[in-house]
């Protein structure tokens, strides 16, 4: 798609370089929304396979493979509304680059210079606007010192692995925290280890003493949460709705089996996060 995007617009496209950057990046993220869709539909196979195949398993975690085949389910419908989304968003701006190839030659001069300037009024306020929120996002980053955060200390290709550690510096020139891993395995060396990680390796977690600011996850939605008794982070989902915002999610950690069951896990609200777009375990 992007190949015969960039290639054969003409002059209708050199006028509309800004059309053109935005239907490239609405056609990646239309790529990121199939793989995604390909994933989970991958999970929910496996599931299918494990009920065919045993079904006395079945009738012991019923509850638990349903709920976890669900949430499964209500993902694919997410991706499946957003590409949706995307695909017309695209079509909007392929119209929007075919009307302005036909229309282009006929404009005056005084018109384009006009638009030249609202054009740059409005880049002069979209940087303006970019300056402030970036800012803000530096300056929620440095206040997170001495504090605990989800991180993303190793991946590869085949799987990412998020650990608690704790932010010891943040640079607002180079957009990276140092952070320590307190506690490493057994594994690791018996040392604290520390790592630089950009801003993208690192979830804040909610405030232990603020429920009202962490994120609402319902019944069915995959997290990503602190596996009881360790500092490591693992893909889960939730396996039923809670009350009050201040208690413990109930959760169903992947390849967590116990004599063919997946358990409920209680974890605190405060060590449970979003699952990172694109998450692999």
């Amino acid at each position: 798609m992007s190949s015969s995007v960039g290639g054969g617009g003409g002059g209708g496209a050199a006028l509309a370089g800004g059309d053109v950057a935005g239907l490239l990046d609405k056609a990646k993220e239309l790529d990121q929304l199939r793989k995604e869709q390909d994933d989970v539909a991958t999970e929910i196979n496996k599931i299918h396979k494990k009920i065919i195949s045993s079904p006395e398993m079945v009738d012991k975690s019923v509850d638990a493979m349903m709920a976890r085949l669900r949430g499964f389910y209500v993902q694919a419908r997410e991706l499946s509304e957003s590409e949706v989304s995307a695909s017309s968003a695209l079509v909007g701006l392929l119209d929007g680059l075919l009307q302005s190839g036909v229309s282009a030659a006929p404009r005056k001069k005084i018109e384009i210079s006009e638009q030249k300037k609202k054009r740059m009024k409005s880049d002069t306020d979209t940087t303006r606007f970019s300056s402030a929120s970036m800012r803000s996002q530096l300056d929620q980053a440095a206040n997170l010192k001495g504090e605990q955060v989800a991180a993303r200390v190793k991946s590869d290709d085949e799987k990412d692995e998020w650990f608690v550690v704790k932010v010891i510096h943040f640079d607002k020139e180079t957009k990276e925290f140092e952070v320590l891993d307190e506690e490493p395995g057994d594994d690791e060396e018996s040392a604290q280890k520390k790592y630089k990680l950009p801003m993208s390796y690192i979830i804040p977690f909610p405030k232990k003493g603020d429920p009202s600011s962490a994120q609402d996850f319902g019944q069915g939605r995959q997290v990503l949460a602190v596996y009881p008794g360790t500092t490591a982070l693992y893909r889960a989902t939730v396996a039923s709705q809670r009350k009050r915002k201040s208690d413990d999610y109930n959760l169903l950690f992947d390849d967590d089996e116990e004599d063919g069951n997946l358990p409920e896990r209680a974890v605190p609200f405060y060590r449970v996060v979003a699952l990172p777009e694109g998450h692999r375990q």
